[in-house]
């Protein structure tokens, strides 16, 4: 398994010079909900499009 500091290496060789801190903020976030999301895919903390969907009708019900 790469580290953290490993990944944001890898990152930081994929994306252009030019980018903002902003820019390397983000793709740094996007990578971390990116794993996150498959670590709770691996330990089984998942939910059917069903229930995602009632649960959202909550805040989606006018």
């Amino acid at each position: 398994m790469r580290t953290a500091k490993e990944e944001v290496r890898e990152i930081l060789d994929l994306i252009p010079d030019d980018v903002s801190f902003e820019d390397i903020q983000y793709h740094i976030y996007v990578r971390e909900k990116i794993e996150r999301g498959l670590k709770d895919i691996q330990e089984g903390r998942i939910i059917s499009q069903e229930e995602a969907e009632k649960r959202m009708s909550k805040w989606l019900e006018k």
